[in-house]
């Protein structure tokens, strides 16, 4: 064979091999592109089944903090008036009448009402976004904590105990130097982070079965994201159906609350009534006296109630050698599983919604 046709021949076949490694090429390609496409899809769904759960988990932490900085202002408000009506109850009186309450149910009353009242005042000072429901996730917890320098948030005063009650729970919204808590992502810290999906970047930065081995290993990484996506999904339900079994909770005791409340309301409006008619308000007080004690005594109980519920966590806090581990704020630090996530204190909770719902029983108006 001549010599040219031989050179013709064998660029031929190189022609050929070349164009069979390009088109097997071509398909390694088209197979990790696939493989990358598919794993993306999987993620996509199920991260969007993850937002619509934690948007949902979120909403019902944020009703709830709303509950709770309610019921902390209304027993600022109840107390101001109890101690009001019990002054002019005791007004010349040589035995003095003291309500039954023990004196650290009183004080944990006090103390939560505090509390609730400082992030009131921060929300409304910078309009602290997540407040409430980071309140919910964290309110209850250190609402009988301490403040950064070790002191009891109780027993500050002013800008100061706003600060370090506004600094326990995340600071409200960035604008104000806070962290600005959102309920999910709080719950779950960095355990949905997103995997790595610029696969396709390696794929087609590599050639043939280099490609398609990327690709692989991009799946696997998306394998387990989805895994903890699914993970994150059901805990965020479990977590907010205790959400709101804890609001129907303190909802109905509240309700019973606000019963006595709005007795001792009533009874302060007929001595205001007796005051601008310059009548004799003895007779008033006189006819009122038991049932002031009784809406008095019965309110701080059903208080006392609330707080406890209130201040059980709703995620376990660590605990190592039966003593609470704390962080360099001086404030409980939570448990967490494998996936960096709160650990759910369903146990706990379920114990404290029966004997609450129990005890409040006892105080039915």
């Amino acid at each position: 064979m001549p010599l040219p046709l031989i050179i013709g021949a064998a660029a031929l076949v190189t022609a050929a091999y070349g164009a069979k490694k390009g088109y097997d090429g071509y398909q390694k390609h088209s197979e990790a592109d696939e493989i990358v496409k598919d794993a993306q899809q999987r993620y996509d769904r199920k991260k969007v089944a993850f937002d619509e759960q934690e948007q949902e988990t979120t909403s019902a932490l944020d009703q709830l903090g709303k509950k709770e900085l309610e019921v902390g202002k209304s027993f600022n408000e109840f107390k101001i008036l109890a101690d009001k009506l019990l002054q002019q109850l005791n007004a010349g009186r040589q035995n003095k009448l003291e309500i039954k309450i023990p004196e650290h149910k009183l004080k944990n009353v006090e103390n939560y009402s505090y509390t609730a009242i400082g992030v009131l005042g921060s929300v409304a000072g910078a309009g602290a976004a997540g407040a409430a429901a980071g309140f919910a996730v964290y309110g209850g917890v250190m609402a009988l904590g301490a403040a950064s320098t070790g002191t009891a948030i109780s027993s500050l005063a002013g800008v100061a105990a706003t600060n370090a009650t506004m600094a326990a729970i995340g600071g409200g919204s960035l604008a104000t130097g806070g962290l600005g808590i959102a309920g999910g992502t709080a719950i779950l810290g960095a355990a949905v982070a997103a995997p790595v999906l610029a696969i396709a970047g390696w794929a087609y930065n590599s050639h043939g079965e280099e490609a398609v081995k990327n690709a692989r290993k991009a799946e696997q990484e998306v394998a387990k994201a989805v895994e903890k996506l699914g993970r994150a999904i059901e805990q965020l339900g479990d977590t907010g159906e205790y959400v709101r079994k804890i609001r129907r909770t303190l909802t109905s005791i509240f309700g019973q609350f606000n019963q006595y409340f709005d007795t001792l309301k009533e009874i302060e409006n007929c001595l205001q009534d007796a005051r601008s008619r310059n009548a004799d308000v003895g007779p008033v007080m006189a006819r009122f006296n038991d049932s002031i004690m009784r809406s008095i005594e019965n309110g701080y109980a059903l208080a006392a109630i609330l707080v406890d519920v209130i201040t059980t966590p709703i995620f376990k806090i660590k605990k190592v050698g039966g003593k609470v581990v704390e962080n360099k704020d001086g404030m409980p630090v939570m448990e967490t599983d494998a996936d960096g996530s709160m650990v759910l204190n369903d146990t706990g909770l379920d114990s404290a919604l029966i004997k609450a719902s129990s005890e409040a029983g006892k105080f039915a108006a």
